[in-house]
């Protein structure tokens, strides 16, 4: 009988081997991401399970501004593998934090 143990976010995994949940993907993301540009994700605006792991949208400060709303921000898409190692990341657009996305 397999050892098992219960997370934060409700997840029951075994003791060996186990991929990790969404909760520990998203936090090893942002410490991975983190230290690969030494840029701190302000949120993640989507996340979703792909064939070979996981694919992260996430937001970025990329340039502080006074007033706040003149910053420079950014999305980035973030890829990682089945257990949660990042493979890749990339910038999709640079905003400023005040602007929002026109409608089509």
């Amino acid at each position: 009988m397999a050892n098992t143990s219960e997370n934060r976010s409700g997840d029951k995994r075994g003791s060996q081997g186990e991929l990790p949940g969404a909760v520990d993907v998203l936090r090893g993301a942002h410490a991975q991401f983190t230290a690969l540009t030494g840029m701190t994700a302000e949120s993640v605006s989507s996340f979703e399970r792909s064939e070979d792991g996981w694919v992260l949208s996430i937001e970025v400060l990329e340039l502080a501004r006074v007033p706040d709303t003149m910053s420079l921000l950014a999305s980035y898409e973030v890829e990682l593998d089945r257990h949660g190692e990042l493979t890749g990341y990339r910038r999709l657009r640079r905003y400023e934090r005040g602007r929002a996305d026109r409608n089509p």
